[in-house]
């Protein structure tokens, strides 16, 4: 299983009681190759860029995303780790992919997130304040679906942005040790079940 293979990742830097101001201001100056900085609520969160295990769960999860996009004929566009911030809301925050459903959007829609570590700033609550529609994380070999309601997230056991994807089909495919092969599998199983 491909999920045996990771590790757990070195713990985050946190570093409490900044401004606004003062976060753009660090920002900056620690803007290196290497490092992703989140902030929430003057807490900012320094964390080393994610290695291979984790890259390579990430990019299963997305291929797997956008097969299924693609099968349903979904306009849609892939935003990556794309920068989301809000200086009123106190956050600035990157996903692991996101992904923007349908045209025109402000957003994206969807931001999965590969935890191989504990520890930082709250992401649920980063994007509430962010208005991230549907969160996934991939957190000890299981996807977790959280979706944003008028409360805050609530934990589902199916993505509600695709309420017919086949979690169980997704996740047997994130777990093939060879990614051509996972690939292979998930359209199969898509075009039975579609």
């Amino acid at each position: 299983m491909i999920t045996t293979l990771i590790e757990r990742e070195a713990e985050p830097i946190l570093i409490s009681d900044l401004t606004w101001r003062e976060f753009k201001a660090v920002e900056q100056l620690i803007e290196r190759p290497g490092l992703r900085l989140s902030f929430l609520d003057g807490v900012l969160e320094i964390r080393k860029m994610p290695g291979k295990k984790h890259e390579t769960i990430k990019k299963r999860i997305a291929s797997l995303v956008e097969i299924y996009l693609e099968f349903l004929e979904l306009d849609f566009t892939p935003t990556g780790s794309v920068t989301l911030e809000n200086e009123f809301e106190k956050v600035k925050k990157e996903g692991d992919e996101s992904y923007e459903l349908g045209a025109n959007r402000k957003h994206p829609d969807l931001v999965i997130e590969v935890v191989v570590s504990s520890g930082g700033i709250n992401k649920l609550e980063a994007y509430k304040r962010l208005q991230i529609p549907e969160v996934w994380f991939w957190m000890n070999d299981e996807l977790l679906f959280y979706s944003l309601g008028n409360k805050g997230y609530e934990s589902v056991t199916k993505s509600q942005l695709l309420s017919s994807l086949d979690v169980d089909l997704l996740m047997r495919c994130v777990n093939i040790e060879n990614h051509a092969q996972a690939l292979r599998e998930f359209r199969a199983g898509i075009k039975i079940t579609g």
